[in-house]
């Protein structure tokens, strides 16, 4: 028998929340795109440093950079992040846990010599890209 009980406040809040991708969302694939016209390559969705459990969405590992590309709601962007209605609480506390593992996550791969780099989902792909490209030839 499948477990009834959720976290969600309804069952189209779960299925929403389901059917979140963790990978190649438009803003990324929009990024992607942008860094390869660029002509730099990366690898995709991997762990920088292959002991710690993080994912950074594109890695030049000889440039040591890592990049990720941070949704506004999940990541409590200063801008447009807006404080969900139902279970407030929880996504709040939610977010606020996201944000603390992203600080942890940057201090990390400092310390094992990364250059990081965060881009909201609002940015502008091509300067973002830009900015990424500067980033890796710089190293």
């Amino acid at each position: 028998m499948p477990d009834t009980t959720s976290w969600a406040s309804t069952a189209a809040s779960r299925a929403s929340m389901q059917a979140n991708k963790s990978r190649d969302t438009k803003p990324e694939l929009a990024l992607r795109r942008a860094v390869h016209r660029l002509g730099v390559r990366y690898r995709v969705s991997a762990r920088p440093v292959s002991d710690l459990r993080r994912t950074a969405d594109l890695v030049f590992t000889r440039a040591k950079v890592a990049v990720f590309l941070d949704g506004c709601f999940w990541h409590g962007c200063p801008e447009h992040h807006t404080r969900a209605v139902r279970n407030g609480s929880y996504w709040s506390e939610k977010v606020e846990r996201n944000r603390k593992r992203d600080a942890d996550t940057d201090q990390r791969l400092r310390e094992a010599g990364w250059l990081v780099i965060r881009i909201w989902e609002h940015e502008d792909p091509q300067l973002a890209a830009e900015r990424v490209r500067d980033a890796v030839k710089g190293r």
